[in-house]
């Protein structure tokens, strides 16, 4: 303790029943990422180091914790899709969190149609309210202060095409709040759906 805070460096620990940060930096967008591999097989994974990076042109990343089906498939093609995680999707998405062999399709074992993409190989999830396609830019392997490897990756792609279903635009806008986003927050299992939206401008 000092003073009012709690203080902690996380190379020595954390000392509290649950590690912290995951529930600081929160809550998160999760990216759904459809990727394929060279033979062409599907493959469907959420993540929750996910967010955008840049508008102009639209820009988002992902990170995974080790080298994963899907960081290898989008490292061996360069790219992948980003598709919505709504409430109604969150029991398919958390299928697809499962530990699955290589090769084995996730959409399909939760149950998931498939749609086409129009400017990436990968296919995007038929019933999220949106799909990012995205061509990577590049992939960056992660060091610490000390330049030791962490096993973990980031990889950032440009988006190139973007899919919305037709219910959830709203006066020319995408409609949030009608397609209920999920959020991850930081413990297991921990969850979080969009609440109250308001708006305030930045000073002129």
């Amino acid at each position: 303790m000092a003073g009012d805070t709690y203080f902690y460096e996380p190379s020595r620990g954390h000392r509290l029943s649950h590690d912290p940060f995951k529930a600081i930096v929160a809550p998160r967008p999760i990216g759904w990422i459809s990727s394929i591999d060279p033979e062409g097989r599907i493959n469907l994974a959420p993540y929750s180091f996910f967010n955008a990076f840049n508008s102009k042109p639209p820009i988002v990343a992902f990170g995974s914790e080790g080298f994963k089906d899907t960081l290898n498939n989008v490292n061996q093609t360069g790219e992948f899709v980003c598709n919505f995680v709504s409430r109604p999707l969150a029991w398919a998405m958390n299928e697809t969190s499962h530990s699955f062999p290589p090769g084995d399709d996730e959409m399909a074992a939760a149950g998931l149609c498939s749609a086409p993409s129009e400017m990436v190989k990968p296919p995007r999830v038929a019933r999220a309210p949106a799909a990012l396609e995205c061509k990577v830019l590049q992939i960056v392997s992660l060091n610490d202060v000390n330049g030791a490897s962490t096993n973990a990756h980031a990889v950032f792609g440009q988006v190139v095409g973007v899919h919305i279903r037709m219910e959830f635009i709203k006066e020319g806008q995408f409609d949030l709040q009608a397609a209920q986003p999920i959020m991850r927050c930081g413990y297991r299992g921990d969850y979080a759906a969009i609440g109250e939206v308001f708006q305030m401008f930045r000073p002129s």
